[in-house]
């Protein structure tokens, strides 16, 4: 898998053999996400709309908005609310406010309770339209600071003098009499025009006539991230972390788990596999059984990174597969069948499917097991055996290390004439067919030591 892309059918074999440690990690993210609510309080979020009259770019909008949220407007907040151990600077971290469509400033207070956030966020917009209003007041013009009724005073006094220069001029028919009056009369009538558009559109007083468009709601839940979020949170993320951990150590492994790839290393053909049943040795140390206890509730015990092995089901169908490979065996090589059974040390699973197999092997195929290091490999020199018979399990060793062993086979004579796989199956087995394993076993050591006293 080190050199294949990811597929779905990897994930899916993590979650069948491994769900129950994800289920556990799950579990422990959920209750790290618990945990880490409780460091954090609740927090309340509530918004209170602030209407903004008249034509506005969307620049002036965004300026209207850093200023709800500056430090005057907060900080006169923080006085107008008067809560004890609570200052402006705190407040700032708590009130944010943006624009929205239609020309309405969202301004939002958090606080630790629905009752503060929403006085929170009422009374900063409160101050905020009155800072509003007086800066609109303030960047007037003296003129214009004297307000609408002042300008109409000046209009209506204006009219009453152009008034006055018409009944002055003369009062004769002629041309240059006429057309005073007449440009008087329009001078008139643009000043009262001026002065009803200054009326409908004077941006100083509309947009410092800015509403609180009502009492903010008071907030009925959490503002995020509420406390079943953060559980949920922490039981995704140690379960996806779980994954990409499992999917990680597989990549980086060189360990080789497929049939194919074994019998590259070893430069010979794949003669079957076979099933050892899983054992449980009745004497262990305390420690060592409550460790092993917990990898079996966990499914630690079967390895997932390998295919899933076709098993043979009851004692019965194992045995049918030893026979076969040793019929395999027979027919291969020629008399007498002599073989070295070559198993890695340390392989536990392989030493006892090699063990079987001697006992299934009868009379005459005789099999003589040995143990070769993988550090430093070392077969035995040939006698009088017709070739050697690799027995291993799958994804226990990487491709170098099966190459020394076929290297340390060369070098003794052995010719390597097959590979047999050797997996582990958890299940009860029967003993309605065949011989008592125990009786097999005695059978295959006495075998042993006449096979080492006529050698």
């Amino acid at each position: 898998m080190s050199d294949d892309t990811i597929r779905l059918v990897t994930i899916g074999r993590i979650l069948r053999r491994r769900w129950r440690l994800l289920a556990v990690l799950a579990m422990v993210g959920a209750l790290v996400g618990y945990g880490t609510s409780l460091l954090f309080p609740p927090r309340y979020t509530t918004s209170a709309s602030v209407l903004l009259p008249g034509a506005w770019e969307e620049r002036e909008l965004l300026t209207q908005s850093e200023i709800a949220t500056s430090s005057v407007v907060v900080d006169r907040a923080a006085a107008a609310l008067d809560w004890s151990g609570v200052s402006g600077r705190e407040l700032r971290d708590q009130v944010s406010a943006k624009a929205s469509d239609g020309n309405i400033i969202k301004i939002s207070g958090t606080a630790d309770t629905p009752e503060r956030a929403q006085r929170l966020s009422d009374q900063v917009a409160q101050q905020y339209v009155t800072f509003a209003a007086r800066i609109a007041g303030d960047n007037t013009d003296p003129e214009a600071a004297a307000g609408p009724e002042a300008l109409r005073k000046m209009v209506v006094q204006t009219s009453r003098r152009i008034t006055d220069m018409a009944e002055a001029a003369d009062p004769g028919k002629t041309v240059e009499s006429v057309q005073g009056r007449t440009e008087l009369e329009k001078l008139r009538t643009t000043l009262q025009e001026a002065m009803d558009k200054l009326d409908q559109a004077d941006p100083a007083t509309n947009k410092a006539n800015m509403v609180v468009m009502g009492p903010s709601a008071r907030p009925t839940g959490e503002a995020p991230p509420t406390r079943m979020q953060l559980i949920v949170a922490g039981a995704l993320l140690f379960f996806l972390v779980s994954v990409i951990g499992h999917l990680t150590a597989a990549r980086v492994s060189r360990r080789l788990r497929t049939e194919p790839e074994i019998a590259a290393a070893l430069g010979s053909a794949l003669l079957g596999t076979v099933d050892v049943p899983g054992e449980r040795p009745a004497h262990r140390p305390e420690d060592s059984a409550l460790r092993a206890r917990i990898r079996r509730l966990l499914g630690l015990d079967i390895r997932w990174d390998v295919p899933t092995p076709q098993t043979s089901g009851d004692e019965a169908g194992r045995q049918i597969r030893y026979r076969r490979v040793c019929s395999r065996l027979r027919d291969q090589l020629p008399a007498p069948r002599r073989l070295l059974v070559v198993v890695p040390d340390g392989d536990k699973t392989a030493r006892r499917a090699a063990v079987q197999l001697v006992a299934e092997a009868g009379s005459d195929l005789l099999l003589r097991v040995v143990g070769v290091s993988v550090t430093q490999p070392m077969v035995p020199d040939r006698d009088n055996e017709s070739g050697a018979l690799v027995v291993l399990s799958a994804g226990s060793w990487t491709a170098g290390e099966l190459a020394g062993i076929a290297e340390a086979c060369a070098d003794a004579q052995h010719e390597v004439v097959g590979i047999v796989l050797a997996g582990t199956v958890w299940t009860r087995p029967t003993r309605s067919a065949g011989r008592p394993r125990d009786a097999a076993t005695l059978a295959l050591a006495v075998g042993n030591d006449a096979r080492e006293g006529s050698g």
